[in-house]
């Protein structure tokens, strides 16, 4: 089994020191929108620890925006065992749900039957509050791709065979969220950066990489879960097609990918301040890419060292009722 040090990731974790307001507050909004429903019970959710998480991904946030933060990931967990069972094994069942947390994004009310939705309206509400327009549309854009990515995934499902690495990666980076989570980044400190250097090759590839490493790190941690449920979109099991070796063999391949992707990261990050002198960015433009990549940086770090922590991914006896 792999812990936290197996990947080095090169930036130490922080926690916010607001964790434990966030987890309260976090308590009541999971009972408010009923968002575990019948299928877990509250005391085995609250072992994966998810307010640590924020804490971990979000050092700096205040009490508000970090509450807002352990809400989002409470619902990302939620969401994403929608699609363990018979759902995720139907494309059409996938799509209906999807399209439906699409609409909210659009401006359509949440179904009053649906917990889950009602919930990522409620998130999105509070999400916008502070941001430009130009901001939202990125956003909006993001979280559309992320829905829209899963009856595809349940779609692979039904294949029983680990797709090659380009189709893998499509499916993976749709469905891990990333692009929304590393959003966050902005949102939970309050600052926005500026097109040009958003979208300058450098922070392209900073944030592709920071996008991939915490997913393709999970895989390596959920393979024997997502072997036994039937999934297929898993970097470990791609590696496998690809070299015709044992799981055991693939998954110490697999990290090895991902270890290398955390050294082009830290490669980069010390490479930035060239990249914002030929860009000529103002002074306050410099402060809000350097935030930017901090934030990127700390959501990695502390998302392997929860990762290695957590029992979600590590033990079977995350109990569910029913």
């Amino acid at each position: 089994m792999f812990d936290a040090m197996t990947l080095d990731v090169h930036y130490p974790y922080r926690r916010n020191p607001h964790r434990a307001t966030a987890e309260a507050h976090h308590r009541r909004w999971m009972e408010e929108f009923r968002m575990l429903g019948s299928r877990m019970t509250p005391d085995s959710y609250a072992r994966w620890e998810i307010p640590d998480l924020a804490a971990l991904t979000y050092p700096d946030g205040d009490a508000e925006d970090l509450a807002l933060a352990t809400d989002l990931m409470g619902f990302y967990f939620v969401f994403d065992d929608e699609f363990d069972g018979v759902r995720g094994r139907r494309p059409a069942g996938s799509t209906e749900l999807c399209d439906q947390l699409i609409g909210v994004l659009h401006g359509s009310a949440a179904p009053a039957d649906s917990p889950c939705v009602q919930g990522f309206e409620s998130i999105w509400w509070r999400i916008r509050q502070v941001m430009s327009p130009r901001w939202v549309a990125r956003a909006a854009y993001n979280w559309e791709a992320y829905f829209a990515s899963h009856p595809a995934e349940a779609a692979s499902r039904l294949t029983a065979e680990a797709p090659g690495r380009t189709t893998f990666l499509f499916l993976r980076r749709g469905t891990s969220a990333m692009e929304t989570v590393l959003d966050m980044v902005e949102r939970v400190g309050r600052f926005e950066v500026c097109p040009t250097a958003f979208h300058s090759p450098a922070l392209r590839e900073v944030r592709q990489l920071a996008a991939d490493i915490a997913p393709l790190s999970n895989d390596v941690h959920s393979y024997p879960q997502e072997v036994r449920r039937g999934d297929v979109a898993n970097l470990v099991l791609v590696v496998q097609r690809e070299r015709g070796c044992t799981l055991s063999e693939a998954s110490a391949v697999a990290i090895a990918e991902v270890q290398e992707q955390a050294d082009r990261l830290a490669e980069l990050r010390e490479e930035l301040p060239r990249t914002y002198r030929a860009l000529q960015l103002t002074a306050d433009q410099v402060r809000d890419a350097q935030r930017y990549v901090e934030g990127l940086m700390a959501v990695v770090a502390g998302y392997i060292d929860w990762e290695g922590r957590t029992v979600r991914y590590r033990s079977q006896a995350v109990a569910r009722s029913g």
